[in-house]
């Protein structure tokens, strides 16, 4: 089955400070971060290992920086190596970078 037609979601647990990421009920990856001083720190991404390289990993970032753009104010720090590279690769997230500077 093609990932674009499977459907994703995405939980935000705020008491863990964790984003969840399902696929088609079940859940794949997540991202945590921490929040200081008006900025959100996304500290680790992890996706299934057996989905790895499928592109869900994107998804995910996708749908997180999505939810923290329409959700907060808060400016994001990129810690994990992967969503630095993902933020180097899409400009037009780049803004949330600098949100507050």
């Amino acid at each position: 089955m093609s990932s674009d037609l499977q459907q994703s979601s995405l939980e935000h647990l705020t008491d863990q400070n964790r984003y969840v990421f399902s696929v088609d009920g079940g859940a794949v990856g997540l991202t945590d971060y921490r929040i200081v001083a008006g900025e959100i720190h996304l500290t680790h991404t992890e996706i299934d290992p057996h989905l790895r390289g499928s592109g869900l990993a994107s998804r995910m970032v996708q749908a997180v920086l999505d939810d923290i753009r329409t959700s907060t104010d808060l400016r994001v720090v990129a810690e994990c190596p992967y969503v630095v590279t993902w933020l180097d690769r899409h400009p037009e997230y780049h803004e949330l970078e600098t949100r507050g500077v």
